[in-house]
């Protein structure tokens, strides 16, 4: 079993590779959409070259279910209600809500998905 530290290695190296950014700004704490540029068609990729990376699988949804934020029994005027985040806990123990949290819009929901939180997830499939 990779150590904690092995695992970020190879997720920066995916994510520099997709991404085209330096490894000096794929921190833990940078995020995807923010930090890194990233845009929907790269978590695609993105989880094409963990499942290569890794020799795991990750099933559609599973790392970033956008389904939840367009199904309306979680999501109301643009902003995620309680059962929407009690679901999306559920659904991404590895990830970091307290931030998007606070302001719920759908719209900053890529803030979530940070290198660490990316990580933690690796690790969880492996």
């Amino acid at each position: 079993m990779p150590t904690h530290e092995e695992v970020f290695e190879q997720v920066r190296e995916v994510l520099v590779d997709a991404l085209g950014v330096d490894d000096d700004e794929v921190t833990a704490d940078a995020t995807l959409t923010g930090d890194l540029g990233a845009e929907s068609i790269d978590f695609l990729d993105i989880v094409f070259r963990l499942e290569k990376a890794f020799s795991i699988k990750i099933n559609q949804e599973e790392l970033f279910p956008q389904n939840v934020l367009q199904d309306e029994q979680y999501v109301q005027d643009g902003k995620v209600t309680d059962k929407g985040m009690e679901e999306l806990r559920k659904r991404l123990p590895h990830a970091n809500f307290d931030k998007f949290d606070a302001d719920r819009d759908v719209n900053n929901f890529g803030e979530v998905f940070t290198v660490e939180a990316v990580t933690k997830f690796v690790e969880s499939k492996l």
